[in-house]
């Protein structure tokens, strides 16, 4: 067989292929392992096998094996490989880690009792472009030392130093989202029950510099002015009963904490909401709360321009908030869309583009 010189400017033809794995078979045929693992233990999966070659597999779960160090240091972790098992671009990843791994959290309201709350974790890091990948379940370590702990800002940001040390990793984020319930009393009946809000809370390490940021959604009614002055008109000039169209409405307001300020309790920033926007919708309600209800509507009807408007006043009077984000849905009961409007103030939440689905996640599901 003539073994022409390789010549690394073309592509080899498929004949040339067929006889090189031919010479590299015929070669380790006689090679013992030890010259095979020598030159490329991939060589094993090019050489023909047998059915006697396939070792006998046991099928028992083996329930009292024991992992020692050595067993343990010989397992493979092809997460952290070489560079050379990058697949794809050799580019930086801004964001990679685990989402929704959920456990119990202890918060304080400030009323001082704390309570355990299920709490969705999300914990990303940033990866290096001539890194493979992380190992995920160092997020989920580090995060479960602090678990235990109540929760406060201070407990976010050990974690994320213990994650960032553990995966050399220089940018870090831990969100956490959970269903906060507070008893509210209805408007006239003296009855009461729970709300609950959908609240997340962010810690983002980017480029040196930490931030603490709240996310809220506020559910609350809308009455159209519009549709308000255009009802009392049939009525006026026409004897016509007419009734205004309001609809169930959600802002997420999310807001940068100044970590030197006084704390920016959960209970605060629904009050701050109460006060922008009264028109809550409410949990218990006998036939003098509906009516309360319909009054206070009427009281205070809202665009939804309006609606972005009363909340951003509210958050930039507050020394404990620095940049924000006000986010309103109004979800029409006369048209079939949506009305929406995004304010910001600051740097934090600027963005040229939306996800296209950004506002059906503002859909409040009760």
């Amino acid at each position: 067989m003539n073994v022409h010189s390789t010549d690394f400017d073309r592509e080899p033809t498929r004949g040339e292929a067929k006889e090189a794995l031919a010479l590299l078979r015929a070669w380790a045929r006689d090679a013992d392992t030890a010259e095979i693992d020598t030159l490329d233990p991939a060589i094993t999966r090019l050489l023909p096998s047998s059915p006697d070659d396939y070792p006998a597999l046991t099928r028992e779960y083996a329930a009292d094996f024991t992992v020692n160090a050595d067993y343990k240091a010989d397992l493979p972790d092809l997460q952290n490989g070489p560079e050379s098992l990058i697949k794809g671009a050799h580019r930086a990843i801004q964001h990679v880690g685990i989402s929704n791994f959920r456990l119990p959290v202890q918060f304080r309201s400030t009323a001082g009792a704390a309570r355990e709350i299920e709490t969705s974790v999300t914990g990303t890091v940033s990866l290096e472009a001539d890194k493979k990948g992380i190992n995920m379940s160092r997020i989920m370590r580090s995060f479960y030392e602090h678990a235990e702990k109540e929760f406060s800002f201070e407990v976010i940001e050990a974690a994320i130093d213990d994650y960032k040390t553990d995966l050399e990793s220089f940018d870090a984020r831990i969100q956490m989202r959970l269903s906060y319930p507070m008893k509210i009393d209805s408007l006239r009946s003296g009855l009461s029950g729970w709300q609950y809000y959908d609240i997340a809370l962010e810690v983002v390490d980017q480029d040196g510099t930490r931030s603490r940021i709240l996310h809220l959604d506020y559910v609350y009614s809308s009455t159209c002015p519009c549709s308000l002055e255009l009802s009392e008109h049939a009525r006026r000039t026409r004897g016509q009963l007419a009734t205004p169209h309001s609809q169930r409405s959600v802002a997420r307001l999310s807001v940068v904490i100044d970590p030197t300020a006084d704390t920016l309790w959960f209970e605060d920033i629904v009050g701050l909401c109460r006060f922008a926007v009264p028109t809550e919708t409410q949990v218990m309600v006998k036939r003098e709360d509906e009516q309360a209800f319909a009054e206070l509507n009427a009281a205070n009807p809202i665009f939804v321009e309006d609606a972005a408007r009363l909340f951003a006043e509210r958050l930039q009077s507050d020394p404990r908030i620095g940049d924000f984000r006000v986010v309103a849905s109004h979800q029409e009961s006369l048209h079939s869309h949506d009305a929406v409007s995004v304010l910001t103030e600051g740097t934090t939440f600027e963005t040229t583009s939306l996800d296209p689905r950004f506002f059906e996640t503002l859909f409040h599901t009760g």
